[in-house]
């Protein structure tokens, strides 16, 4: 196992379970267009992906519905849903852990970066980063492999045998092979191993124990 100095973690699915926050968000923006969603469990495989492109995919919506459903989603996320999420157990300890044993700890997350900071001040996790992306409320950095190129290019990191990507789907894998990195998939989350693996990630951690083995 490499000993890597950049460690960079997903967001949503693996350092917060914020499954009902963006569930419910989605019904809220599915509701405008009148439809109805009986169980919200349904709704899981938004988490993760961009959220245009999950509204096209799974509702074969327009770019212009998807755009709607994305202004409609953010109006009650960022009242609301926001912080209907929660840490997973033993996460914060591990990202403490990891800044005392040198490690440079990033957040990458396709979540727009202003939501994602307002997420890590309310569980008190800023101080663990030295840098935090996110997309942009204007569709910029859209994909995760645009946010990968992004934290490499401003913080001139140049030998990508350093960096892993820390993620719970395939976006998160796909985004790291992309950019020449490595990847740690994580089963804690809402990817499963079949989609981790398929999609190529180099580590598969089961729970955060066995991510901190594999990091520190």
């Amino acid at each position: 196992m490499k000993q890597y100095k950049y460690l960079l973690f997903d967001l949503d699915g693996t350092i917060t379970d914020s499954e009902s926050g963006i569930t419910r968000c989605v019904e809220y923006a599915l509701n405008h267009f009148g439809i109805q969603v009986n169980d919200l469990r349904e709704l899981s495989p938004f988490i993760g992906p961009p959220l245009m492109d999950s509204f096209k995919d799974f509702y074969n919506f327009t770019d212009e519905q998807a755009t709607i459903a994305v202004a409609k989603y953010r109006e009650r996320y960022a009242v609301k849903g926001i912080l209907e999420n929660e840490l997973y157990p033993g996460i914060k300890e591990l990202l403490a852990q990891a800044r005392q044993n040198g490690k440079t700890v990033i957040l990458a997350t396709s979540k727009p970066e202003i939501f994602a900071r307002r997420i890590l001040d309310y569980f008190e996790l800023s101080s663990y980063f030295s840098f935090v992306a996110g997309s942009g409320l204007d569709g910029s950095l859209h994909t995760k492999t645009d946010v990968i190129n992004y934290i490499l290019e401003v913080n001139d990191i140049t030998d990508r045998d350093s960096v892993v990507m820390i993620g719970d789907r395939k976006h998160d894998i796909i985004g790291a092979k992309n950019t020449g990195i490595d990847s740690i998939g994580v089963l804690y989350g809402f990817g499963d191993y079949e989609e981790l693996s398929e999609a190529g990630a180099d580590y598969i951690a089961e729970d955060i124990p066995a991510l901190r083995r594999l990091l520190l």
